[in-house]
């Protein structure tokens, strides 16, 4: 078993980092003639943002579509027999994306975009993440890996415990760190 954690480990890096490289190579030779300063990189949209104020309980619903949604769609297709490709698909996408945004912020902020950017995700994808992982392992490990209702309500609580960290916490958490 340690065996095989390992080597799916390996795997889901083996997936993730050509991506990123992927997503840093497209951003340097094919974008970088298209990009503008527009964006939520341009210091005018991030003066507003902190002097914006949130509402709450409408942003959690929001979030609740933009990150379920999503997240619903992946599981009910790792679920299925396309499992692996699905899974070997998302961690390479996710990878590109990754490389793509963080070459961007870089770009247009240096490294403060960086610092931007883990601001950004800070503490919600320290819950999501985790439900992630639980879902592409799932769909990478089958079937000696079983889904049972420890991996739902593990998945849940986290997907949960990130909403509400990203429509509370998270908004103040930007606000402090670019004032």
């Amino acid at each position: 078993m340690p065996v095989k954690t390992f080597r799916t480990r390996k795997q889901m890096f083996a997936l993730f980092m050509p991506g990123f490289l992927c997503g840093i190579l497209y951003v340097n030779f094919a974008l970088k003639q298209y990009m503008t300063d527009m964006g939520i990189f341009n210091l005018q949209f991030l003066e507003q943002y902190t002097g914006t104020e949130f509402a709450a309980k409408e942003y959690l619903l929001y979030l609740t579509g933009i990150r379920l949604l999503p997240f619903g769609i992946l599981t009910g297709l790792v679920l299925t027999r396309m499992r692996r490709i699905i899974s070997f698909v998302f961690l390479a996408w996710t990878g590109f994306s990754l490389g793509t945004l963080l070459t961007m912020a870089v770009f247009y902020m240096g490294l403060k975009g960086i610092v931007f950017c883990i601001a950004g995700i800070f503490p919600q994808f320290l819950f999501y993440i985790p439900a992630y992982v639980v879902v592409l392992w799932y769909g990478m490990t089958y079937p000696q890996s079983r889904w049972n209702h420890q991996k739902t309500i593990f998945v849940i609580g986290m997907m949960l415990t990130g909403l509400i960290l990203e429509a509370y916490v998270n908004p103040v958490f930007v606000k402090m760190i670019f004032s």
